[in-house]
């Protein structure tokens, strides 16, 4: 197996970190809006991070292709957020018009405030600008796998090796 690159203990405590400083940010509660699927794994531990009350909630939209158009909605969230207070969770943020995609479907429904959490920020990758209000880990990797991206059943993250090694 390729080495860890945030082994399962660093990721637990990455995703406590964020629920503390989410918690402390919203000390009246919030809605946790997941992206599925690959969000899954992080809502559900970050949701149990956060000492306020919470809300969960997920949607699903089709990812950005260049030359493709823009991203669309898969699945729509299934609360009211009008005057609430809303996190947008990403496992991973990174070049940006998806999640700026999402952010926009949001805002439209009249959310009191609305900010990101991602547990992987690769920033250096943006084409569109994207504020992460809390972020777990800031990545150079090009691609990794594990807790819920891609190799859902690893407790932390690797980088793969390249095919047919290891």
């Amino acid at each position: 197996m390729t080495q860890w690159l945030l082994p399962p203990d660093e990721l637990r405590a990455g995703v406590q970190r964020l629920g503390a400083a989410i918690s402390a940010d919203h000390p009246s509660g919030l809605v946790l809006v997941g992206v599925l699927p690959k969000s899954v794994v992080f809502v559900a531990d970050l949701c149990r991070a956060v000492t306020v009350d919470v809300e969960i909630g997920f949607v699903a939209v089709s990812r950005y292709a260049p030359g493709a158009g823009r991203a669309r909605l898969l699945h729509d969230l299934d609360l009211d957020i009008a005057g609430r207070d809303v996190v947008l969770a990403e496992a991973l943020v990174d070049t940006g018009p998806t999640i700026s995609y999402l952010l926009g479907v949001l805002r439209q429904r009249g959310p009191r405030s609305l900010a990101v959490c991602a547990l992987l920020d690769r920033p250096g990758r943006r084409v569109l600008p994207v504020e992460v209000a809390w972020r777990g880990f800031e990545l150079e990797a090009p691609y990794v796998v594990g807790y819920g991206l891609d190799r859902p059943n690893l407790a932390g993250i690797v980088v793969p090796a390249p095919e047919g090694e290891g």
